[in-house]
């Protein structure tokens, strides 16, 4: 059984007759998955799950995502059709499950509905790829994200992005760049190739740190990732260079309205 049609049957299983549709988004779509991918998954549903519901699908969750040679890591989203449709900002989600959340999961923190502001992004590409394992088209179950609440959500993600900076190098940059592309041309793109219009726009000494990035998101496993003194070195003055760039790009009046933070 492939990793995509045990994720369908996890969430098939649990959500039952509330299960509207279960879709691809992220590298699957945008791309292609790459050696450190995860497997992005949307789950749109007619309701709200209870706690027995949350519970199930997470110890579903829990079995099914993995690392090769079994798998992938998953990553998938339940949000309420009702939550998203018509769309609101800022959207909220009725279930998140990740990797990186596993060790509070598995020591028995539950999963909560919160707000997500990162669903206008997911949205936005599970629309682009249209790829669903469950249900009808995406575009029958989802509105369409205005450019302007892609901008917002983008932009509320960065405080999270220069937290993980120092443990996350490779994604984070990868990210900042996807996000600088998006405001730039107004088209979310895969990350390797938003690093390269990012690339073509940077001076030379900005450039190593995110061919680094790109290099490692093509061909390696975080178990492989190596990053010299003379690159680290070089990391923040990219990312302020990259900041300088999306504050630019905002202009005055968004500027004084959402400032971005600084490292």
């Amino acid at each position: 059984m492939t990793q995509h049609r045990e994720i369908a049957n996890v969430t098939g299983d649990v959500l039952g007759g509330d299960l509207i549709g279960v879709y691809l988004h992220g590298s699957s779509v945008l791309g292609g998955l790459r050696p450190a991918s995860d497997v992005d998954v949307l789950v749109v549903s007619r309701r709200s799950m209870g706690e027995r519901k949350r519970r199930a699908l997470l110890e579903g969750l829990l079995g099914v995502s993995g690392f090769p040679p079994r798998g992938r890591p998953v990553e998938l989203t339940v949000v309420v059709q009702s939550a998203v449709r018509p769309w609101r900002y800022p959207p909220s989600c009725d279930f998140l499950y990740g990797e990186w959340l596993r060790p509070e999961y598995e020591a028995g923190k539950g999963a909560r509905p919160h707000a997500l502001p990162d669903l206008a992004l997911t949205i936005t590409t599970t629309l682009m790829g249209n790829r669903p394992l469950v249900g009808p088209p995406p575009s029958h179950a989802l509105d369409p994200v205005p450019h302007t609440d892609l901008v917002r959500a983008s932009l509320a993600g960065i405080p999270a992005l220069l937290h993980d900076l120092d443990s996350d190098t490779r994604n984070v940059l990868l990210t900042l760049a996807r996000v600088w592309t998006t405001l730039a041309t107004g088209h979310i793109r895969p990350k390797d190739a938003a690093a390269d219009w990012a690339l073509a726009q940077l001076p030379p000494e900005h450039r190593p740190v995110l061919e680094h990035a790109r290099q490692l998101y093509r061909g390696y496993h975080y178990s492989e990732e190596d990053w010299s003194e003379t690159l680290r070195g070089q990391v923040r003055p990219h990312v302020s260079h990259v900041l300088a760039e999306i504050d630019r790009l905002l202009g005055r009046t968004q500027r004084a309205e959402e400032p971005l933070p600084r490292l």
